[in-house]
């Protein structure tokens, strides 16, 4: 890992420049993405069975796949989707609130409803592993939100099948069937719809390169999509009191998602530092994923600071997707925090618990997006629908105020909608 020394405040902005992810020219992607995407616009089924064959080398019939009622699943991790699959119901479930009515004047009700999007599609990766934490990540959302239709596609493996623990992830949140496609023309397929695959509003979930350009490319399309995404990252904020073991194992634990994730150490203590760095050479000679995690970490970045509060600043300026806090009193280290996709406080909050079980959502914004996104949630599956109802003595109230400044913008027409309802006759 890249040392660098912060010495104080002042230095913040120098540091934060050199911890800049690195740019990723997607001009290339867009030439290979986009020809893909108005193929299956134009071509559908076809289309997408073909780059399944072209990409995966996989020739399919049917891309559904049927859930069967009977799923052959390790017992015991069967009882941990279960456990998962309750703590992240729990945790989202408080997200459903009702707003309350206001009367902003006498005779004027205003309020805001929650509306579910009928249709979304949920993408989930295959490549080095499957990925079932993420069908509980956004299906439970979007099961309490009450989308009408969930969408799910994930890459089938050599053998043209579906993992058994995604779709035993997938029948807990109540999704029957699953479409078995992966990278761009998953994406695709759910943008434009087929005659296999229904067209949603929005969709969700993480990928390679190619996905996440694809996602930008449908957005033009009309359809939305969850956040701006890319590699995986951590920052760990340690002090004296970091065990130096419980710290290279987070490093770890994010450097084995790909070679390209973003692993950052901010510490306060130089003897912990030299600590972590023996610690992470032991404990990456045993890890089955060790030279996935060994060239992240070659990316990755050591940063000394003269205190908490310079460690602070750096945090808020990199606005990490995962802040790992791992300090004395990280509970008070955690109230300044303003920038975060999702934070672990104490020697004893791993990012691990975040990504599978404690009950927060996993899919975070990335690349530093936490400074103006926020992680998936119950809202992420709504859209937000105003209402006001006036009654008589309402208008009459505000009939003033909105006549003037209807006039004042040279939009008259706003004007008289207000007047007419004033003129004799044109009362009830």
């Amino acid at each position: 890992m890249k040392l660098l020394h912060c010495p104080d405040l002042n230095s913040v902005k120098e540091i934060a420049q050199q911890l800049q992810r690195p740019a990723s020219d997607v001009s290339a992607l867009r030439s290979t993405v986009e020809p893909i995407l108005a193929d299956i616009k134009a071509h559908g089924d076809s289309a997408l069975k073909r780059y399944t064959a072209q990409f995966d080398g996989i020739t399919l019939e049917n891309l559904i796949f049927e859930i069967p009622t009977e799923i052959v699943l390790d017992a015991s991790l069967k009882m941990a989707i279960d456990r998962a699959y309750r703590n992240i119901f729990e945790f989202h479930s408080a997200q459903v609130k009702q707003e309350p009515v206001v009367e902003t004047m006498k005779g004027i009700v205003c309020y805001r409803k929650s509306v579910a999007i009928e249709r979304v599609g949920l993408y989930i990766p295959g490549g080095t592993a499957p990925l079932f934490s993420t069908v509980l990540m956004l299906g439970i959302p979007a099961r309490i939100a009450g989308c009408s239709e969930i969408v799910l596609c994930t890459p089938p493996n050599k053998e043209g099948k579906i993992h058994p623990a995604i779709q035993y992830a997938a029948q807990k949140c109540g999704i029957k069937k699953i479409v078995t496609l992966g990278g761009t023309q998953a994406i695709g397929a759910m943008a434009f719809g087929t005659e296999s695959v229904t067209k949603v509003y929005k969709i969700f979930g993480p990928g390679n390169p190619y996905v996440t350009v694809a996602k930008q490319i449908i957005q033009t399309e009309g359809v939305a999509i969850d956040m701006p995404a890319g590699p995986s990252e951590v920052l760990i904020i340690a002090d004296g009191t970091a065990h130096p073991a419980f710290v290279a194992a987070d490093l770890l634990a994010q450097a084995e998602h790909g070679v390209d994730s973003q692993v950052v150490l901010v510490c306060t203590n130089a003897q912990t530092v030299n600590a972590v760095f023996d610690a992470l050479k032991e404990q990456i000679l045993v890890l089955p994923r060790a030279h996935i995690a060994a060239k992240a970490l070659e990316n990755s970045v050591t940063v000394i600071a003269n205190d908490l509060n310079t460690a602070i600043a750096i945090s808020n300026a990199y606005a990490p997707e995962h802040l790992i806090i791992q300090t004395n009193n990280a509970a008070n280290i955690a109230e300044k925090i303003i920038n975060a996709g999702s934070v672990f406080i104490g020697h004893f909050s791993p990012e691990s618990v975040g990504d599978y079980a404690s009950g927060t959502n996993h899919t975070l914004p990335t690349q530093g997006f936490a400074r103006a996104y926020s992680g998936v949630s119950v809202e992420s599956f709504t859209k937000k629908i105003t209402f006001q109802q006036l009654t008589e003595e309402g208008l009459k109230n505000i009939a003033h105020t909105v006549i003037t400044m209807a006039e004042a913008e040279s939009l008259y027409a706003h004007a008289e909608a207000v007047r007419k309802r004033f003129e004799t006759g044109n009362r009830e």
